[in-house]
């Protein structure tokens, strides 16, 4: 299938109108792990984006690093850099003796927009610590101090903790990676399948308890907002849908697993967040979720004049 023939998961309707869509693909997995509804092609490799950060802190973990709670969460986070988070990375990195200085994000404003905006006010500027990645950043670095490896290269593909994660996803996915690219953040970058990302969540969460796979999901389900931030769908769900597993990636890419192993992932082809809510919404409904955490995760007005004017919304 073309991409220009990939379906519409999400109309624009303005005015009763429908001005656009944006398509994509879409897996729902049943709780055996069978595929019990698709579209799109997403058997095809797509970039995880940060989605892929629950299998790069499963490598801290398996580089022998002792994350717990919050810390563990920060590390499979794309936060909001308010201001726990930002606490919070500088403690990793005091507990491995480190500082903000080692850090390799590049230097933005807060994810967040109302962090940002409060940030700009105060006369704040970019940093490497307000990158949403910098928590994942932070236990790589921890976990390379405790171990010996060098510090300035741990974003290179060869590096042991990239080896690492890189065997994380790969395990998990079940799949090879199809292409190495790099991320917004400078970390290598790995592409798999939308299936075998639905896959990978569901096993985190149908884990033995105590493993580190189930550890990496335990740590995020009880303390969501480390994984996002307080104003964020993730934060949300998983607050709201007991034992759900939800993670964002870069260009709207989403994956959740349920606690009974359902499962879905998508990829919105042309990157739009404003519809990432309701497809994300509607692909829970599918999979038989009900809360009202739902309408709340898929409102996404369109304006004009000062008034609310239409919505995006699903289209399956």
């Amino acid at each position: 299938m073309s991409q220009s023939a990939l379906p519409a998961l999400a109309e624009v309707i303005r005015s009763g109108f429908t001005e656009g869509r944006h398509r994509g693909s879409l897996v729902l997995l049943d709780a055996d792990g069978t595929v019990a509804y698709a579209l799109g092609t997403p058997e095809q490799p797509v970039y995880p984006r940060s989605a892929a950060k629950p299998f790069q802190a499963l490598a801290t973990l398996r580089a022998g690093l002792a994350l717990h709670g919050e810390q563990l969460a920060l590390a499979a986070s794309s936060h909001s850099a308010e201001p726990f988070h930002r606490a919070a990375v500088r403690r990793m990195l005091a507990d491995a003796g480190l500082t903000e200085a080692a850090l390799r994000t590049p230097a933005e404003l807060p994810l967040d927009q109302v962090e940002a905006e409060e940030l700009l006010r105060s006369g704040g500027e970019p940093a490497p610590i307000l990158m949403d990645c910098s928590g994942k950043h932070a236990g790589w670095l921890a976990a390379c101090a405790a171990n010996g490896w060098d510090l300035e290269s741990y974003l290179d593909p060869e590096h042991p903790i990239q080896r690492l994660a890189r065997t994380a996803l790969e395990e998990a996915t079940g799949e090879s990676a199809a292409h190495t690219g790099t991320d917004g953040c400078g970390a290598p970058l790995l592409a798999v399948s939308l299936t075998g990302l639905a896959r990978a969540y569901r096993a985190l969460v149908l884990a033995e308890p105590g493993t580190e796979q189930r550890r990496v999901a335990d740590a995020m389900r009880a303390h969501p907002e480390y994984v996002a931030g307080t104003r964020r769908a993730d934060t949300w769900l998983m607050r709201a849908v007991p034992g759900a597993l939800s993670k964002m990636g870069a260009e709207a890419v989403q994956v959740v697993a349920l606690a009974d192993g359902r499962a879905l992932a998508f990829k919105i082809e042309d990157g739009a967040e404003r519809a990432r809510g309701p497809v994300l919404a509607a692909a829970l409904r599918r999979l038989g979720v009900q809360d009202p955490v739902l309408e709340r995760i898929a409102s996404s007005p369109l304006h004009g004049g000062g008034q609310v004017v239409g919505e995006v919304r699903a289209a399956f």
